[in-house]
């Protein structure tokens, strides 16, 4: 590839910008880079991009990552000149999330753990660029039963039922790891792999069978608060700014992962939602119920090589991140209301 010319600012795409995780993400590049946005809305929403459209600084494209993209040939990114430039970093955050309507988003989400890692991957040795793939705990399977405490560390080996009516997901997210890690091998090129535990914050998706912002909303309407479990079900959480932090750093760093970001604490559902109901000025009631395929006690991550590589920790209080969250819906709702 011809040598490029970076002029004032980097060219980053963010593959699933309009996701949760990914929307935050495009906020905190655009500051300093050029961001490509490519999206596709099956679990992105509009609204989490809605205020960066008139940043010139950022481009949205709308575009299904499984098909192949040539990014000099999209009209609207003329002004980023990656004929000239290239592209210089790219985070792959694209996956759909949606719990609601996991079971028909099957094909896709096996779709984005191979065919949308390829295409992404394929730029990253075109441009020579710096990619990141966001993967998940899942990777490791479930919790140990019978040692529940237990802190997985990357050199774990996950055990992952890859029949399960989650395979698409769990399954897919280790095969896209292994694309990850044998494109770096055989290309030669800057592949990065993280790993996030439970992650919440503002810009959760509201009525989509998630745990947490559903939570929230049932809180602010006075319903009662189902918890798919008994009360001993515990999670660990970390606020999304927290993990971009972690992100920015291990890009920095010279690590190629995996890498867990996450919180190591573990929490009671139950206390966790006992927050929301007092930070939500509610008098709703919590009641438990049969367990449900997403309302998985994740695993814990050992964080110590985020820890000690990055020094890295999450700093953002439950009681701070739950108040910013509870405020993102409640204002939500509030502008859904008066339309």
């Amino acid at each position: 590839m011809k040598k490029q010319i970076i002029f004032d600012k980097k060219n980053v795409v963010v593959a699933g910008g309009a996701g949760f995780i990914g929307s935050h993400l495009c906020d905190q590049l655009v500051k300093t880079c050029k961001v490509i946005c490519i999206d596709d809305f099956v679990s992105g929403n509009e609204r989490n991009i809605d205020h960066l459209l008139s940043n010139p600084n950022f481009i949205f494209i709308n575009h299904d990552l499984s098909q192949p993209i040539n990014l000099e040939e999209e009209e609207e990114l003329k002004p980023f000149k990656v004929e000239f430039q290239g592209i210089q970093e790219i985070y792959n955050l694209a996956c759909p999330m949606s719990v609601k309507h996991f079971l028909e988003n099957r094909l896709n989400t096996l779709l984005a753990n191979s065919y949308v890692v390829k295409n992404l991957l394929d730029l990253a040795i075109k441009y020579e660029a710096k990619f990141l793939h966001f993967s998940s705990s899942v990777v490791y399977g479930p919790r140990d039963e019978e040692n529940p405490e237990y802190k997985i560390k990357e050199t774990d080996i996950g055990k992952v039922d890859n029949l399960s009516a989650r395979s698409s997901y769990d399954e897919g997210k280790r095969f896209a790891e292994t694309m990850v890690y044998n494109y770096r091998q055989m290309y030669n090129i800057d592949a990065r792999i993280v790993r996030l535990f439970r992650v919440y914050g503002p810009r959760m998706e509201a009525g989509d069978d998630q745990m947490i912002p559903d939570f929230i909303d049932n809180a602010l309407e006075g319903k009662d608060l189902v918890i798919a479990g008994d009360e001993d079900f515990s999670s660990s959480f970390c606020y999304v700014d927290d993990v971009l932090d972690a992100v920015f750093k291990f890009m920095n760093s010279n690590l190629s992962g995996p890498i867990n970001i996450g919180s190591d604490v573990d929490i009671k559902m139950l206390d966790f939602v006992n927050m929301i109901i007092k930070e939500a000025e509610s008098d709703s009631k919590v009641v438990f119920e049969e367990k449900k395929l997403f309302y998985s006690e994740l695993i814990l991550p050992d964080i110590h090589k985020a820890r000690n590589q990055l020094s890295w920790m999450p700093v953002v209080t439950l009681e701070n991140g739950i108040k910013k969250t509870v405020f993102d819906i409640k204002a939500h709702k509030k502008l859904k209301n008066n339309h």
